[in-house]
């Protein structure tokens, strides 16, 4: 049987509390295929080594939090389930091999030279501070936002994951606040592969940042590619500590479904939707969906804002932050580090 490759998807499971099953779905012709099924933990435990049986049950008995489980296969191939609880009766996670999460090299931490992220400030609708930031991929000498040739697919997420890590250490540093968040965002391809959620780890216990710090922009349409697996790579991110932020709710024609499955920290509502600010029925959308938010424990932003004077209106709906020409243009890293500190 071939070995799965590092950058490939190594699966992924689901686990149901009231029925006490794991649902395993792992590739074809790997030393994983074995692994498929859907198992109760005794059962499954046979396929261990003795020292990792016993762990699952562990895991996946908390009932809530992140799920970080490093087995031994009878075979002596390593496997490791991360992932997270949606409520208390069930979780979804990816399987990962090796150790602990795919060896990242170190070489990899480091960006390519060409890359320019630019930051676009996100401001609290509460005190009119600045809350955060998202990152937006820029190239030195290039022309527009297209990338260079050498960028592709996980060369890009790679590279805008370490730049934007770097960036947010750097300006909780200089303004001495350590409750700036960065927003970064990654494609359906980019969480089909097992080694981003190690690359956010690495990264964020290298510039150590806590917990939903760097948070992960998702959008519906990503999702909707392959919804089993990009659930189980949000999991995945999630356990790592990143935050989950779902962008462009609501342009989607199953954005409830996705909703309802991912314990997103964050919604963003698409300037689709805040350009018809003041529309009656529109309020009532934008109303409801912030109320839905706050009772799911998540905060919303309003993107796309252009008129300052909106602020007060979107306030008023709920909206917690705002982001939009109104209130700043993207910029490069220095001038973030300076609008931060004004």
């Amino acid at each position: 049987m071939a070995k799965p490759q590092p950058s490939q998807p190594h699966g992924n499971w689901h686990w149901h509390a009231p029925t006490q099953r794991l649902a395993i779905n792992a590739p074809k012709a790997t030393f994983l295929s074995d692994m498929s099924g859907d198992w109760s933990i005794t059962a499954l435990e046979q396929m261990l080594e003795g020292l990792s049986r016993g762990r699952l049950g562990k895991a996946l008995g908390t009932g809530e939090g992140p799920v970080r489980c490093a087995l031994r296969l009878s075979n002596g191939r390593d496997v490791h389930l991360v992932g997270a609880f949606i409520g208390r009766s069930e979780a979804r996670g990816m399987l990962l091999v090796g150790d602990d999460f795919p060896e990242i090299d170190p070489s990899d931490l480091k960006p390519g030279p060409d890359l320019a992220p630019v930051y676009q400030p996100i401001i609290s609708l509460r005190d009119g501070r600045i809350a955060g930031f998202e990152a937006l991929a820029r190239w030195d000498g290039a022309e527009g936002t297209s990338p260079p040739s050498r960028y592709e697919d996980e060369a890009l997420a790679s590279n805008m994951l370490i730049r934007s890590a770097e960036t947010l250490a750097m300006l909780r540093e200089r303004s001495g606040r350590d409750d700036v968040f960065m927003h970064v965002n990654l494609t359906a391809r980019d969480l089909a592969r097992g080694t981003v959620p190690a690359l956010v780890e690495a990264l964020m216990n290298g510039y150590k940042l806590p917990p939903r710090a760097l948070r992960i922009e998702l959008t519906e349409q990503a999702a909707l590619r392959d919804a089993s697996h990009a659930l189980a790579a949000a999991m995945a991110l999630k356990a790592v500590g990143a935050g989950l932020v779902l962008d462009d709710f609501g342009t989607g024609h199953s954005s409830f479904e996705w909703l309802a499955d991912l314990p997103a920290d964050s919604l963003k509502i698409d300037h689709g939707l805040t350009c018809r600010l003041g529309q009656q029925r529109i309020d009532t959308i934008l109303s409801t969906i912030t109320l839905l938010a706050s009772r799911l424990g998540m905060t919303s932003t309003a993107e796309g804002v252009e008129d300052k004077d909106d602020a007060v209106l979107l306030r008023g709906l709920g909206f917690d932050h705002v982001q939009g020409f109104a209130f700043a243009r993207p910029m490069n890293a220095e001038s973030a580090a300076a609008f931060l500190t004004a």
